[in-house]
């Protein structure tokens, strides 16, 4: 196979601010895997500083891995993900690329949709969420109301948190999720709780800090709402720890390394009696549409971050305005590159 690396600089339709950080362009990486035949398989890892991950570090240890990840045969996706693990594991964001890549191009050789070859269970598909960033209330107010939807994440961690709920209940019937981003305490977490669930808000989304495992288990007795954990879930070990704490998981490929751990993660998570969440990381069609093929193993579906783009440099799944997604008549993950 050959290794091909696009760098691209999403620009944001707004500026997208969360109780972390502000950004308006989001870097990014995709990885195509082109095999001997001109089939190509997409993968892709967007940065963030918060975790620590920049586009010359995923650029340069992939670099270093090129003839390790072109030489080794790709027979199954799993199998692929074994071999390299050794050389990736420290770096998630740029594992999951590769195997994002690996799936698509291994789908692809079959001539089918990737999530069709996993024998998905049957049923409508849940829809995701938009994601309503921090800003003033009525710039949050206005960008909902630019995006009618039918649930909106709304991200939270501010010193008028139910106030800003309270504004953008008057401007719809949607239902609601809210995400602190771990910027709460235990005890405002409890407080907040009736008020949420009075203004239609279904569950909260990681209140806490990621080592409050005392002040969670707090939260998960007294809480009345469901608590759903993201910064304390990345990878697989991290899903036995979250049960009995939490109501349920955001898997984040990116964190995790790639589709093929988030799918065993899906697994434990239900066997323990969690809900799942599949979420994003602001990517383009290209991450997406790999995210996508998880839907219907999922509770709750978080992946608008193509939605929140102003310009796309791929084309995937399609998203309509009751947050239902769409494949394309491809195979693999159905994605090109424009």
């Amino acid at each position: 196979m050959k290794l091909i690396l696009h760098a691209f600089d999403l620009k944001l339709a707004h500026t997208f601010t969360i109780s972390h950080e502000s950004r308006s362009v989001q870097p990014t990486l995709i990885a195509e895997l082109r095999d001997p035949n001109g089939l190509s398989g997409f993968g892709e890892a967007t940065t963030t500083t918060y975790y620590g991950v920049y586009r010359h570090d995923l650029l340069s240890r992939l670099e270093s891995l090129r003839s390790i990840i072109e030489e080794t045969p790709l027979h199954t996706p799993e199998q692929y993900w074994a071999e390299l693990q050794p050389y990736l594991a420290d770096m998630p964001f740029a594992q999951c690329m590769i195997d994002q890549a690996a799936n698509d191009l291994w789908a692809r050789r079959q001539g089918q949709r990737l999530g069709l070859l996993w024998n998905p269970p049957s049923g409508p598909l849940v829809p995701t969420s938009y994601t309503i960033g921090m800003a003033d209330i009525p710039t949050m107010v206005a960008k909902m109301q630019e995006r009618p939807w039918p649930i909106y994440k709304i991200k939270l961690g501010t010193e008028h948190d139910l106030d800003i709920v309270k504004a953008l209940r008057e401007h719809t019937q949607a239902r609601f999720r809210v995400d602190a981003n771990t910027a709460w305490t235990p005890q405002q977490t409890v407080a907040l709780a009736p008020a949420l669930r009075e203004l239609g808000v279904e569950f909260i989304e990681q209140p806490l800090k990621p080592d409050d495992r005392e002040g969670q288990a707090y939260v998960h007795a007294h809480a009345l709402l469901p608590i759903i954990a993201d910064e304390s879930c990345h990878t697989e070990s991290d899903v036995a720890r979250c049960a009995g704490i939490f109501h349920g998981i955001n898997i984040k490929l990116m964190k995790c390394g790639g589709l093929t751990p988030a799918r065993r993660m899906i697994a434990e998570a239900k066997r323990l009696g969690l809900k799942v969440m599949v979420g994003c990381m602001t990517e383009s069609s290209v991450g997406i549409s790999a995210i996508a093929q998880l839907t219907p193993w999922l509770d709750y579906v978080d992946i608008d971050g193509a939605l929140l783009l102003a310009e796309d440099p791929a084309e995937g799944v399609q998203i309509d305005n009751q947050g239902i997604v769409h494949y394309p008549d491809m195979p693999g993950t159905g994605v090109r590159l424009r």
